[in-house]
């Protein structure tokens, strides 16, 4: 397993400048850097090269996450919506490659968060989600990118909530560059039980966010790790663990997220670094056996 944390746990906005966190989480001893494909997409070439060769120079996996927004929605059955949906994430995969990015997750098979306001047709909306993701799919490979379905909670998205549905969707996919995302956030409001839904998801989990059920770095409150790490063991899982705390209100990401108030009890970056490094070390105990 190679252990990472998203960008955002130190910042307000989704577009901003990954490449001064290359050299910190570096330092802090991650291996992997998670970035926004929504900052990426803006990015210039050089931006781009500059931020790969800066990946290289500390040794650091980059990976990707998104959720798209509405006006991008892949599963929509407006097809000029749709097509908008597939041109966009064309265009996020072509600077992916570019940056030397292999892995992109989140809801990228529909859109983010899910407007309740508007009527639900849940079958018709997968039977889209798939289409558009075969072609996603056969676009990306010839980056050799691995495209990420992730779980989320009913409460943000509908599709896919839960470790049996992103299997039973990857399969109907069935694209050998489409996995599962699991993400222990999510997970705790929707499986019975953790390690019983990695266990099941098993060969086709290609990546997993961690975090405390109240988005605190993990560590901090009562998610089952060692049940999670004892799971991951039995799968023999080897791909990305990244972290993806919120502990901060404010800007874009704190209210997206929905965090109203501050969880990191007033922390500066020097305590937020120390925080999440200290629970670097409490995961890889759990985990790593």
């Amino acid at each position: 397993m190679k252990f990472g944390t998203y960008f955002a746990y130190w910042e307000q906005n989704w577009d901003t400048n990954y490449l001064k966190y290359v050299k910190k989480v570096a330092d802090l001893g991650f291996e992997v850097l998670e970035v926004g494909a929504a900052g990426i997409v803006k990015m210039s070439d050089e931006e781009l090269f500059a931020l790969k060769a800066e990946a290289e120079k500390y040794n650091i996996k980059l990976t990707a996450g998104i959720g798209l927004p509405k006006e991008y929605d892949v599963s929509s059955q407006d097809e000029t919506v749709r097509q908008h949906g597939i041109a966009f994430m064309k265009k996020i995969l072509d600077n992916l490659h570019k940056a030397g990015i292999h892995h992109i997750g989140g809801t990228i098979y529909s859109y983010w968060p899910v407007d309740y306001s508007v009527p639900i047709n849940k079958a018709a909306t997968r039977e889209q989600s798939i289409k558009s993701m075969k072609e996603l799919a056969d676009y990306a490979k010839q980056y050799d990118i691995t495209l990420l379905v992730e779980t989320l909670n009913r409460f943000e998205q509908f599709l896919v909530n839960d470790a049996k549905e992103a299997v039973a969707l990857v399969k109907d996919i069935d694209k050998d560059n489409v996995k599962v995302m699991l993400d222990t956030f999510h997970m705790n409001i929707e499986e019975d039980h953790i390690g019983d839904a990695i266990r099941y998801t098993g060969d086709y989990l290609g990546h997993l966010h961690i975090g405390e059920c109240n988005r605190k770095v993990p560590g901090k409150g009562h998610m089952p790790w060692t049940e999670i790490g004892q799971a991951l063991r039995d799968i023999g899982y080897q791909g990305y663990v990244v972290m993806e705390p919120f502990v901060r209100p404010g800007g874009i990401v704190g209210s997206d997220i929905k965090v109203w108030r501050d969880l990191s009890n007033n922390a500066d970056e020097a305590k937020l670094d120390q925080d999440i490094q200290e629970s670097l070390q409490f995961v890889k105990k759990e985990f790593l056996g």
